[in-house]
């Protein structure tokens, strides 16, 4: 990246959120906070839209990304995932023993913790129960 390259005077300054559509609402906010210990910082309900929003994470809105959870509450089939989306990556200061409590709570660890195939860094997938994938990654 070039040191010339200037940003617009207003461009965004920070990454506020990523939003997931969930089938089931409840699930998937059992799985962020109970399973990988994020907290629910707000819920806002929209009854003319039908739809609710959740917002969880690891640390305040005003200096943290967060995780938003979008509830459509008349949509019963599950989401296409799309060939686009890849993943969201968690740090995690002991990977195998963070996966082995996951997987002992039912948990689906489709790519279990080990280094990368081309790299030292040691890695797992796991999804969530929308079939989200989320990369955990060895963080001391």
């Amino acid at each position: 990246m070039s040191t010339e390259t200037q940003s617009p005077r207003l461009a965004p300054t920070r990454i506020l959120h990523t939003m997931l559509r969930v089938k089931d609402l409840d699930r998937s906010v059992d799985f962020y906070t109970r399973l990988l210990g994020m907290s629910e910082l707000r819920r806002m309900e929209f009854p003319g839209g039908k739809f609710t929003l959740v917002f969880l994470g690891y640390g305040d809105e005003d200096s943290e990304a967060v995780l938003e959870l979008t509830w459509n509450w008349e949509h019963d089939e599950p989401y296409e995932l799309g060939t686009g989306y890849g993943h969201i990556a968690l740090a995690a200061p002991d990977i195998y023993e963070t996966c082995a409590e996951l997987e002992a709570r039912g948990c689906d660890i489709p790519r279990p913790p080990g280094p990368m195939k081309h790299g030292s860094r040691v890695i797992a997938f796991i999804k969530d129960p929308d079939g989200y994938m989320i990369e955990l990654v060895q963080r001391d």
